[in-house]
């Protein structure tokens, strides 16, 4: 599978939750064998809330919006994601009900880390699962914070 544009376009991105693991291109042609390749049509729901988490995206074209139902006024779009953005990063970290719907607002191009290539990538290569861990942290940290500020309920 070639990732070269995704890696391109996941460096591009600006952003206080992008996501800035320290991967070059032959990092991001390794990940390549742990990832699979997927395509949503626009109105498709990548992932529900509630429902178990265990697969985070990085997504290499289209637009997702991330929503919840109910809440205060205000808060049921959380956020847009654009090409280049990584969501559904707690998915890498634990077992859990996801916390908000993602949607496809356009065809998606997205490409899918299971827990279990997770595991598989880390038994391999210790220090690319690292770095792809440490770099989904920081935008987990990164929208909690900004969650937070603007009173956007986790859960």
């Amino acid at each position: 599978m070639d990732t070269r544009r995704l890696s391109e376009i996941v460096s591009a991105l600006q952003g206080e939750d992008a996501f800035r693991a320290p991967l070059f291109p032959a990092d991001w042609a390794r990940l390549a064998a742990y990832l699979q390749r997927r395509e949503f049509d626009a109105g498709t729901l990548l992932m529900r809330r509630g429902d178990e988490a265990d697969t985070a995206y990085w997504i290499e074209a289209g637009l997702l919006q991330v929503f919840i139902v109910g809440g205060p006024p205000g808060s049921h779009r959380i956020a847009r994601l654009p090409a280049g953005a990584l969501v559904g990063e707690p998915a890498l970290f634990g077992r859990g009900p996801r916390m908000a719907h993602v949607e496809a607002l356009t065809p998606v191009v997205a490409w899918a880390l299971h827990r279990s290539r997770l595991d598989a990538l880390q038994a391999d290569d210790p220090a690319l699962a690292l770095a792809v861990l440490r770099g989904a942290g920081a935008v987990m940290a990164a929208r909690m914070r900004a969650n937070l500020e603007h009173g956007i309920p986790l859960c």
